[in-house]
């Protein structure tokens, strides 16, 4: 799903102006299929407001239960409530201290966003209990569900390294995934904006945890390796699997890139 700062004005819907209360919202982030996050600031503090129109596919309600999960072991937005109508859902969190790895800052200083990124991935691997979590994101799992919807699935929407690929190829290539190297509980989107950074570089926390849950390591590294490219202009892959720590296993790499492809 293609995601990124609102180009254009938003209507602000009813529930996030009440939620908002006398404090302006200001739209920061908004996906293709009308999800938008909205920023407030005011006398009611410093928060963020999700917002997911009725009919466009995201479940809040998945992330609501994640949220309460992760707090108990790492730094996340607290939940202040959530709730959802006949026109959608919401969900209203404080904020986080630090910025998100795509603001100027570290936009032009990427070599220490990068190392940033991978230090906060691996804190969050360890921090998170494989054996206490309830949320799966394995690869048999997701690779069932790119299956119940290979019909919504479009080729020509696909990057340049799968661009060759049918749908049918694609499935069957995720259809045997690589044995497991470190089972952990993954983000399940973990990239550059979803990773907030103090201003020493030091991880404040990770946002945006919806398909939070239990998979292999590199369904976690392919993506936030993939950011980089997405988000400072160039290939960092080795130095934030440095910062990581951990080698590069292109195997695994494209693996699970082809399989975020098909849907996270």
């Amino acid at each position: 799903m293609i995601a990124g700062p609102p180009e254009g004005p938003l209507v602000l819907p009813d529930a996030v102006r009440q939620l908002a209360g006398d404090d302006d919202a200001r739209p920061v982030w908004h996906n293709e299929a009308g999800g938008t996050t909205f920023e407030v600031d005011g006398a009611g503090g410093h928060r963020f407001i999700k917002w997911s129109p009725t009919g466009s596919g995201i479940d809040l309600s998945a992330e609501v239960q994640r949220l309460r999960w992760a707090a108990r072991y790492t730094p996340v937005p607290r939940l202040l409530d959530s709730g959802h109508h006949s026109d959608g859902q919401w969900m209203l969190t404080q904020a986080l201290p630090g910025s998100n790895a795509v603001v100027p800052r570290w936009i032009a200083d990427p070599q220490a966003a990068v190392a940033g990124l991978g230090r906060g991935l691996r804190e969050l691997h360890d921090a998170l209990p494989v054996a206490a979590c309830p949320f799966d994101w394995g690869a048999e799992k997701r690779v069932e569900d790119a299956k119940r919807r290979s019909g919504q699935l479009h080729p020509g929407q696909w990057p340049a390294e799968f661009a060759d690929l049918t749908v049918e190829q694609a499935l069957r290539r995720v259809a045997d995934p690589p044995p497991l190297d470190r089972l952990v509980v993954c983000h399940g989107d973990a990239c550059a904006p979803n990773t907030l950074l103090n201003d020493d570089g030091s991880l404040a926390g990770h946002v945006d945890l919806g398909s939070l849950g239990i998979a292999d390591r590199w369904a976690d590294l392919a993506v936030v390796t993939w950011s980089t490219e997405w988000n400072y202009g160039a290939d960092w892959t080795d130095a934030l699997l440095d910062a990581y720590g951990v080698q590069r296993d292109q195997a695994r790499i494209d693996y699970y890139r082809l399989l975020w492809n098909l849907g996270p």
